[in-house]
């Protein structure tokens, strides 16, 4: 049997997942990093992105984060995520047009909107998308 890590993913809002883990992959701001148990302790910042948890079944689950923490033990994770999805409950639609609102933000400099917003909605909302591509990828949709 592969040896496990204990993996947490949590919101403001709700515990998205907690469950055994593998490995963990998360978007750490100085690049992705990967997690194995028994991983060095490590505290750093998330980026808008995906998380990817690998089971010990070796299933691989997906899911968005906003931004947040990551604090890695050498056998618990914890995701504290501002905001986390399953990547199968996103809604592509929503985050496509977020992703067109923050590009047309981005293009008009005089609008309501100031630049370091349009730029944190623009990554979130291209996070979302890529983690439902992966997801679609995986399950071959």
């Amino acid at each position: 049997m592969a040896m496990t890590m204990h993996v947490d993913i949590v919101s403001a809002e709700a515990e998205i997942f907690s469950g055994p883990a593998t490995m963990l992959f998360a978007p750490a701001v100085m690049g992705e990093v990967g997690i194995m148990p028994r991983h060095a302790p490590l505290l750093t910042k998330i980026k808008p992105g995906e998380v990817r948890v690998l089971t010990p079944e070796g299933a691989e689950e997906f899911f968005y984060v906003s931004g947040g923490m990551l604090e890695v033990q050498p056998h618990v994770v914890t995701v504290l995520a501002d905001t986390a999805a399953r990547a199968k409950d996103l809604d592509e639609a929503a985050a496509q047009e977020a992703m067109q609102r923050a590009e047309q933000a981005l293009a008009d400099k005089h609008g309501e909107m100031d630049l370091a917003e349009a730029e944190a909605q623009l990554a979130e909302a291209v996070a979302q998308l890529r983690a439902i591509q992966n997801l679609r990828k995986k399950s071959g949709r």
